[in-house]
C-alpha cells in the first residue's frame, strides 16, 4: 500500500486546530478528512462517523492488539486513536489525508510515517488567552481546566519537533498561513474557464 500525504494539525486543546482542519477541508476538496476513535463519551452536538467513531473501551484496546490504529492515546481518562483503515482509504483514493489529532499523536505518525507527513503545531498567542479561550467555551470544569492548562505546558514544548508553528493570534490570518502551506503541499489541477 502507498501512503499518502498525511497532514497533521495538531495543539493544545483551544489553540483553534479543529476550526483551521475544517477550514482547510473546506478550502481543498481534494484532502479527505481522517476521523478519529475514541471511547470519550459523545456529545450533543456530534455524528458518529464524522466526527469521530465513538467505541466501547473493550473495542479501543481490541483495535490496539489487532494493531488496527496507526496512533493512539491515552488523555485523561479516554482513548483516542486514528484507525489504520483511514489511512488505507485515502491511499486506495489516491488522496491526501488531513489529522485533526493530539501532540503526541501527530509525533506518532511522524515517526511511523516520516517521509509522508507533515505536522502543523496551531500556537495559542499565550497561556494566559489559552486559558481565557477555554473557560469562554463554557465546557470545562475547573478540575478539567487545570488538567488541559497542565498538558498544554508540555505540548508547547513539543511545537519545535513540528514541521510548521502557527500562531493562532487571529483565526482568519492563521487560516491563511495554514493555507498557505498546505497549498504548497498539495498539488491542484487549474481548471480552465
Amino acid at each position: 500500500m502507498q501512503t499518502p500525504m498525511l497532514i497533521v494539525i495538531s495543539g493544545p486543546s483551544g489553540c483553534g486546530k479543529t476550526s483551521i482542519a475544517q477550514a482547510m477541508l473546506q478550502r481543498h476538496q481534494e484532502i479527505l478528512f481522517s476521523v478519529s476513535a475514541t471511547t470519550r463519551p459523545q456529545r450533543a452536538n456530534e455524528v458518529h462517523g464524522k466526527d469521530y467513531f465513538f467505541i466501547t473501551r473493550e473495542s479501543f484496546q481490541q483495535k490496539i492488539r489487532d494493531n488496527d490504529l496507526a496512533e493512539w492515546e491515552q488523555i485523561y481518562d479516554d482513548f483516542y486513536g486514528t484507525p489504520e483503515e483511514e489511512i488505507r482509504k485515502a491511499a486506495a483514493a489516491g488522496k491526501p489525508l488531513l489529522l485533526d489529532i493530539d501532540v503526541k499523536g501527530a509525533l506518532s505518525i511522524k515517526n511511523k510515517y516520516p517521509a509522508n507527513s507533515v505536522l502543523l503545531f496551531i500556537k495559542p498567542p499565550s497561556m494566559a488567552i489559552l486559558k481565557e479561550r477555554l473557560m469562554n467555551r463554557k465546557t470545562e470544569s475547573p478540575e478539567t481546566l487545570q488538567k488541559r492548562m497542565s498538558r498544554a505546558t508540555m505540548e508547547m514544548e513539543q511545537a519545535i519537533r513540528f514541521d510548521h508553528t502557527i500562531i493562532n493570534d487571529k483565526l482568519e490570518t492563521a487560516i491563511e498561513e495554514a493555507d498557505s502551506i498546505i497549498v504548497n503541499l498539495v498539488s491542484v489541477p487549474i481548471k480552465k474557464v
